[in-house]
């Protein structure tokens, strides 16, 4: 009866659109106990069947305002429910404050200093690879963390610091996952989406769970990265802005496309579509997250080339990405690498190897000096690629510079 139950109460808790979080803050009202004696891990154990609500039944039941009947009611789905962001959430709160907060009241005036310190570590990825950042990227987070654990604030103020945990944690874990980091970046997305969920910022959330998706998706984990990036686009909802709806279909697009087969393909190409359209849809004078700012239509098209070029589509890849390339900013240096190496790699399909070639030198160029971990793999890829035509003398001039 334990799993009925725990469906049946996410099922509720989903039908009113709300997180764990408030979940629990409901239960703890219609209790009428003082403080949160459940919190959102409490709820996550009675969803997935590791505890028994027990004496917390007719609470969940008035909170939910369903009898406790509908709670108990069993089950028999005819195929198991598609994953949630909560399924992705970490087992145990890594954010719950100290019983004992001894540190000084927390204003918004440091909750300004700290949004101000992540846009900053945000704008340094455009120029710096992970390995240079990952040093201060961890410490910021860290110091965050602790802020909240530590320090009192009013409950206006708490949910805008989990928002910039949030948003921190973002960018810590992307730094994280370029320099190699997977399971670190895992972590720190996880506790993202913790932070995100509890402050009930489901655009904020979404955009914590694709880039995990994105990272499982290309380290060897595609079931993982397409069930996290359809979960992504799903939580984050149809009012979500325009251009991360967009951004959320990019990731679902690109999450089908590594996970390959027939099916998977086409998936990829109907989500391509919708973020065009979610991206027509944006209105300029609509407020966005400041995260969203390098979301445009070349970026979109940057990833329909590369979509195209892992499909094998190069007459497809090859335009999109010369119109690109041809208006990139050449100071973000990592990004043009990354985007050349899909260009030289398109060129080998379309069986061009001189200009692959041609491309890769500059690939390799680029990227010499560049700590980032996601760069030295598609430089392997782009060699690896180019070793089929090892005969072209000036395919063989590249493959010989690199050994």
């Amino acid at each position: 009866m334990g799993s009925s139950i725990g469906a049946n109460i996410r099922g509720e808790r989903e039908r009113l659109g709300w997180s764990q979080a408030r979940l629990a803050r409901e239960v703890c009202r219609a209790a009428g106990v003082v403080g949160e004696p459940v919190g959102r891990q409490e709820v996550s154990r009675w969803e997935t069947g590791k505890r028994t609500p027990r004496e917390w039944l007719p609470f969940l039941a008035a909170a939910l305002a369903v009898p406790v009947e509908a709670l108990c009611a069993p089950q028999t789905p005819a195929e198991p429910p598609l994953p949630t962001l909560s399924d992705f959430l970490p087992a145990e709160d890594p954010l719950e404050p100290l019983a004992a907060r001894a540190g000084a009241r927390v204003g918004i005036a440091q909750v300004a200093d700290l949004q101000q310190r992540v846009h900053g570590l945000r704008l340094a990825d455009d120029y710096l690879a992970g390995g240079d950042l990952m040093r201060p990227a961890l410490r910021e987070l860290r110091r965050a963390v602790r802020l909240y654990r530590e320090h009192s604030y009013a409950d206006l103020t708490g949910r805008q610091l989990l928002v910039q945990i949030g948003e921190l944690a973002q960018i810590a874990g992307w730094i994280a996952s370029d320099a190699g980091q997977y399971a670190e970046a895992e972590r720190i997305y996880r506790l993202g989406l913790s932070a995100a969920t509890q402050a009930e910022d489901r655009t904020l959330a979404g955009n914590l769970a694709g880039s995990l998706a994105y990272q499982l998706s290309n380290t060897g984990r595609e079931l993982e990265g397409l069930d996290l990036s359809r979960a992504a686009l799903d939580g984050a909802g149809p009012d979500a802005p325009a251009k991360a709806r967009a951004l959320y279909f990019d990731r679902v697009a690109w999450a089908a496309t590594k996970a390959g087969g027939t099916e998977n393909a086409q998936h990829a190409m109907r989500a391509l579509g919708e973020a065009s359209e979610a991206l027509a849809e944006d209105n300029e004078e609509t407020e966005e997250p400041a995260y969203l700012y390098w979301v445009d239509a070349g970026e979109l098209q940057v990833m329909e080339s590369r979509v195209y070029t892992e499909l094998r589509r190069p007459l497809r890849a090859v335009p999109l990405l010369r119109e690109v390339l041809g208006k990139y900013d050449a100071t973000h240096t990592r990004e043009l690498a990354l985007y050349l190496s899909w260009l030289a790699v398109a060129y080998a399909d379309a069986n061009e190897p001189e200009e692959a070639a041609a491309v890769a030198e500059r690939v390799l160029s680029l990227s010499a000096d560049v700590a980032s971990e996601r760069t030295a793999e598609r430089v392997r890829v782009v060699l690896a690629r180019l070793a089929e035509y090892a005969d072209v003398p000036e395919v063989r001039a590249v493959l010989d510079s690199a050994a």
